[in-house]
């Protein structure tokens, strides 16, 4: 039996019964953003410890200090503009923004005064949340959707947001493909095949090995549409882009024989998205290289790519200099967080950074990325 949201069930249901099945990447949007029920929409869910899941920036305020680091360093690089755009996308409850502007404000106060902050937000009740713990910085706004932003000069940031647009589910049954839909059937929510469309088509094409029967994977056309609207309002700086992932022949390993797909709740992780309808985050992995080759055609060009632990000890170089003899208990805590951000076995090898850029390719590569390997061989774009 269905279980979650009974308004969302009912709203998915009828529109099921209106135009037939459909494909799990509309489900997936309706759970997750229909405007009033959604999981996002209704402000029930999100990142902490009361929440359904962590994220880099739950571990405390050391995550926004590193970036702080790393955000001024393209400043820096971009001549010290007097007026400089963060764009941030995916904000949650506005505590990275928050730790960000603070850390800022104490260690570079020119490249804070030069700072204008920029949240893209689509739903009230983040807004909310976000404007009261930000209430103290007056340099702070807000925009709907990125089509609302206005052409900018700095950097677009954000961390844990592709992972959590709506993909499209295909399996390879039959010597086909098909793309997995969601019918209405017995008062339950079932799993139909339909067949596959021109776009999703042309992107499986991309998939580097030929797949087995009953292969399951995951397409998500919505980062590529996202990353062609960031490049279209960048006018000169970088998008960063922080979120767990793999390279496409990773992503895409023959092995790899059920997808990414996951779910959230209360810390559980889950398999099943047809349950806990508006409850529960549905989240799938990156395909990086997909990402890096559709921000390329857009006129954005690949300047870094790495895992978090990498990122995290190239910025640590400044954050945390080993001239510190004998750290306070504040200090103690920063040093166990960072630990806790770049240690391998908890979030250092989980997370990746993918840096674009509409200038010319840093060199020497900014902080974030001076331990890294030449990003296109990596994401094997060459």
């Amino acid at each position: 039996m269905t279980t979650g949201n009974p308004a969302l069930i009912e709203l998915i249901r009828e529109r099921i019964r209106k135009g037939g099945p459909l494909p799990f990447r509309d489900f997936m949007e309706l759970a997750l953003y229909e405007p009033e029920h959604g999981y996002y929409a209704s402000g029930m869910g999100g990142p902490g410890r009361m929440g359904d899941y962590f994220t880099s920036v739950s571990a405390g305020a050391v995550f926004g200090k590193l970036l702080a680091i790393q955000f001024r360093e393209i400043w820096e690089r971009m001549g010290r503009p007097e007026r400089f755009t963060i764009v941030e996308q995916g904000a949650n409850n506005g505590d990275f923004a928050r730790d960000m502007l603070s850390a800022a404000k104490v260690d570079t106060p020119e490249f804070f005064a030069a700072a204008r902050y920029v949240i893209v937000e689509p739903f009230a009740v983040l807004r909310k949340l976000q404007k009261e713990k930000l209430a103290g910085f007056s340099q702070v706004e807000w925009r709907e959707n990125v089509e609302a932003l206005e052409p900018f000069e700095g950097v677009h940031f954000s961390n844990e947001l592709a992972d959590a647009m709506p993909v499209h589910l295909v399996r390879f049954t039959g010597g086909e493909w098909k793309e997995r839909c969601v019918d209405w059937r017995d008062d339950d929510f079932a799993w139909v095949d339909g067949a596959v469309g021109g776009k999703l088509r042309a992107h499986l094409a991309k998939l580097p090995a030929a797949p087995t029967e009953s292969y399951t994977t995951e397409i998500n056309l919505d980062a590529l549409e996202w990353v062609a609207a960031v490049a279209g309002k960048l006018k000169a700086g970088f998008v960063l882009v922080a979120d767990y992932g793999y390279p496409r022949d990773v992503f895409y390993a023959p092995g790899r024989t059920t997808g990414t797909l996951a779910c959230y709740l209360k810390h559980q992780r889950g398999e099943e998205p047809l349950q806990n309808t508006g409850l529960a985050d549905i989240t799938s992995h990156v395909d990086f290289t997909s990402l890096a080759e559709e921000a390329e055609a857009r006129g954005l060009r690949v300047a870094g790519f790495t895992d978090q632990h990498h990122f995290m000890v190239g910025l640590g170089k400044e954050a945390f200099p080993d001239t510190v003899e004998k750290p306070d208990a504040a200090r103690q805590k920063e040093l166990r967080i960072f630990s806790t951000l770049m240690h391998p076995s908890i979030m250092g090898m989980n997370f990746k950074f993918l840096a674009l850029t509409k200038m010319s390719v840093p060199s020497p590569a900014l902080a974030g990325f001076q331990f890294s390997s030449n990003p296109n061989i990596t994401l094997g774009m060459v």
